[in-house]
């Protein structure tokens, strides 16, 4: 089977309802927290992308029990100091740089050395971010230069600290969190705001951590955890890959979709503060609230006119994982759009903002960029009446799926390599592009 793909032809007008996979960040916590839990865990609509299952590979290697079946997975929890393992485990991540970094964090009183790796991608991430804090609780953590592969040997009796987080990584906060959970004392972290996956499921499993807000940041305590209840979890389907069909029908024409059920959580929904601010028609329906995430139906209708963002900063940690996406919106847009303070792009599976100026100047379309910052130069009546070839990008694959979306909404021929990139993230992604096709 080929790993290329060629998009040939617009999307023509669609009226669809969809749903889209379960939440990765969420899959992914479950499946640690749960590794922990004293007693058998349950999640039905997990993710079943190669992120997870890197996930569920690393705790059955620290003896935990995973069974599925055909709607659920069980999670066997022999509690919070249950791993079991021999000397000198080796732990693959893989892609994913959620499993690499926040397992790190419930390895914080390890009695033996771990070997963490991961594929070229991950390995060229940075981990010192990790190791810096971690080891601040008396972990011996050694990096390969800043990244893979690893090893982290944890501290019998971890030391509670104090730690500021800075960049806004929900990776690094998540990490410092797990490991206070296994230290006596009190661990205090001030932290930009980021994704609050981890502190809303340590508020439902009723864990020792307090979060007060800032203006600015988030100052939260965490104590040591006695005990992790078992956790039973319908995960909400992702936002991040609603976000891509999100702008394929903004950017159609005469088009409208619902897709179901997606966790909108406010960390979470930097792209749809942004992407309102341009003039997109998107509305939340039916809005609930799921062991402490926001739940709701999107729905989108083309927009006629797509207008330049000067994008505040303090939306930037919301949309993170989105920009790529949201830079087709402004390529559309009449005048220039501004994004700035987003250096942390390029701490992504690719150097994201580089790979965002390349996919827009393969368009047509100018851009000026700096490290952190790039200026998009919109073209409302751009079309694409020529060959476009995307290849060598780490296998990142929200740039395959950017790149897929920009072929069915601008035009041109797209030869597209390396489609089994959105087996980490977004599997169905594909089958989905094909009905709204149809």
């Amino acid at each position: 089977m080929s790993k290329l793909i060629s998009v040939d032809s617009k999307i023509k007008p669609y009226k669809k309802k969809i749903e889209v996979s379960g939440d990765k960040s969420i899959s992914i916590r479950w499946v640690l927290f749960s590794s922990l839990a004293s007693g058998i865990s349950t999640a039905k609509n997990l993710l079943m992308s190669e992120d997870v299952m890197a996930s569920i590979k690393a705790i059955k290697k620290l003896g935990i029990k995973v069974k599925f079946t055909k709607n659920s997975c069980k999670i066997y929890g022999k509690g919070i100091d249950g791993y079991r393992y021999k000397n000198n485990l080796t732990l693959n991540a893989e892609n994913s740089g959620t499993l690499g970094r926040l397992i790190m964090g419930f390895l914080i009183n390890t009695p033996h050395k771990i070997k963490i790796i991961g594929d070229k991608s991950l390995s060229r991430r940075d981990f010192n971010r990790i190791a810096k804090p971690l080891k601040k609780f008396g972990a011996d953590i050694r990096l390969t230069g800043r990244g893979l592969p690893l090893t982290i040997k944890g501290n019998k009796s971890p030391l509670p600290i104090n730690y500021l987080e800075n960049n806004g990584s929900a990776q690094v906060k998540s990490s410092i969190i797990l490991a206070g959970l296994k230290t006596d004392g009190k661990t205090f972290i001030k932290a930009k705001p980021s994704r609050n996956h981890t502190e809303l499921l340590c508020k439902y499993l009723k864990l020792p951590l307090e979060v007060k807000k800032k203006k600015n940041y988030d100052l939260i305590k965490v104590e040591k955890a006695k005990k992790i209840k078992p956790l039973y979890y319908k995960i909400p389907s992702d936002i991040s890959s609603a976000a891509f069909f999100i702008v394929l029908t903004a950017l159609s024409n005469n088009s409208k979709l619902l897709i179901k059920n997606i966790n909108i959580n406010p960390s979470r929904i930097g792209i749809i503060t942004i992407l309102k601010k341009m003039g997109v028609n998107i509305q939340f329906k039916n809005k609930k609230n799921y062991k402490g995430e926001l739940i709701a139906d999107i729905s989108i209708i083309s927009s006629k006119k797509i207008k330049a963002i000067n994008c505040p900063p303090e939306l930037n940690s919301g949309a993170i994982d989105e920009f790529l996406i949201i830079f087709l919106v402004a390529a559309k847009a009449s005048g220039v759009s501004h994004f700035k303070d987003i250096s942390e792009l390029n701490q992504k599976e690719s150097p994201r903002l580089k790979w965002g100026a390349k996919i827009l100047n393969k368009m047509g379309i100018k851009t000026i960029t700096t490290n952190s910052s790039i200026k998009i130069f919109g073209n409302p009546d751009l079309k694409i009446n020529k060959k476009i070839v995307i290849k060598d990008y780490l296998k990142d694959h929200r740039v395959f799926m950017t790149s897929v979306i920009a072929a069915l909404v601008f035009g041109g021929t797209w030869n597209i390599h390396d489609k089994d990139s959105i087996k980490t993230s977004f599997p169905t992604f594909l089958n989905i592009v094909n009905i709204l096709k149809k």
